[in-house]
């Protein structure tokens, strides 16, 4: 019995196909020049069809990559290769670019192969976020015995030492002035910490993230980002976030003033980028659970300042850890615990003058409806 056979798929049906994957897919020619490449790729590279036609692989990677090498073993083989955690960083694409490479022969064409890369910072961030979560909850035990063991025997200090203003000299009363700067300073610190205690439900509801946004840059561009200039890159058909808008505004007022910050405040060429964008196949795999919760919604802060620290970076989510000498460490702990709270994740990439913060999370998908991508 004949099998039927399949009927080919159109152009344009096959390129739509490719463009609706989220890993780069390009096809390589036997001069080593780049033949295709779909939208994911033209996003990777940071250059249009077109312009990536014009040059050879090797022009894009670095230099010796093990890419090529593969390319020479499917061609010699006939048969696909993988290859996991090959950095594809460059200076036009700048900062370690870990990607895991299937590369496989076009059998169409024996003299093109196809290479699709699957970038590793998506599956590292899942992981990376447990620790978030973690640091999260360990501020909340802290808060609750800081509040409880310091709070009271604050209270006491400072009223002494307003009972000793009155009887010293004006010699000793800047001492005891400073005594009471101090107990209030400390104060206000573990008023900040009790806002990590509060486990209540989050009341959430559709947010458009574009109003956010444009919310906490007038606030912001009046005040302390005044002399920075902003840039707005948004996916108007973006569907709303299933979030609380109080909670959303205060994470964004923290990255910003961060990024304000990083910059300084004589910097001549001060640039915060602002973008949203619909990122589909983001998954999330839930503690305790098989499901996968799916995390298409990316808003992203980029600034053009000195960037993170390398030590630092793995650690910046973390409580008290700042490069500020007046900074208390816990304003992107408070962002890192608003975000997994919503059942997303923040995370940060940096190297000289791009540094970014970017945020993951679910959409609001309304009941009897069909998430957007879905058919």
């Amino acid at each position: 019995m004949n099998r039927p056979q399949p009927m080919p798929i159109p152009s344009g049906t096959a390129d739509a196909v490719l463009d609706a994957l989220p890993h780069p897919v390009i096809t390589v020619a036997a001069d080593g020049r780049i033949a295709n490449a779909n939208a994911a790729a033209e996003s990777f590279f940071e250059a249009s069809l077109p312009l990536l036609r014009r040059h050879r692989l090797r022009e894009l990677v670095p230099f010796g990559s093990p890419l090529l090498a593969l390319i020479e073993q499917v061609r010699t083989r006939g048969a696909a290769v993988n290859e996991y955690k090959v950095d594809l960083g460059t200076p036009r694409n700048p900062g370690e670019r870990l990607v895991d490479l299937h590369v496989a022969p076009l059998p169409e064409r024996t003299d093109h192969v196809v290479i699709m890369l699957q970038e590793r910072t998506i599956a590292d961030k899942m992981d990376r976020q447990l620790t978030h979560r973690g640091a999260a909850r360990s501020v909340i035990a802290l808060a609750a015995m800081l509040a409880h063991e310091i709070k009271n025997p604050l209270s006491g200090i400072r009223g002494a030492a307003q009972l000793l203003e009155q009887s010293v000299g004006d010699d000793d009363r800047s001492l005891t002035r400073l005594i009471c700067e101090e107990a209030d300073r400390i104060v206000k610190l573990v008023d900040r910490m009790e806002v990590f205690t509060d486990e209540r439900p989050i009341e959430r509801e559709p947010v458009n993230i574009h109003v956010v946004l444009e919310h906490v840059k007038r606030l912001t561009h009046s005040g302390f980002a005044r002399h920075i200039k902003f840039v707005e890159d948004y996916d108007p058909s973006l569907p709303p976030v299933l979030a609380n808008r109080d909670q959303l505004i205060q994470v964004f007022l923290n990255l910003i003033k961060n990024a304000a910050e990083a910059i300084g405040e004589n910097a001549s060429e001060g640039e915060i980028q602002l973008s949203t964008a619909f990122r589909p196949g983001v998954r999330l795999s839930l503690a305790g659970s098989k499901s996968r919760v799916s995390l298409p919604l990316e808003f992203c802060v980029r600034d053009n300042g000195p960037g993170v620290p390398e030590d630092l970076l793995p650690h910046l989510f973390d409580p008290f850890v700042t490069t500020k000498p007046s900074g208390s460490g816990l304003g992107l702990a408070l962002a890192a615990k608003i975000i997994g709270d919503h059942g997303g994740i923040i995370e940060c990439e940096s190297q000289p003058r791009r540094t970014v913060f970017r945020v993951l999370m679910p959409m609001y998908v309304p009941d009897n409806a069909l998430p957007r991508n879905s058919v």
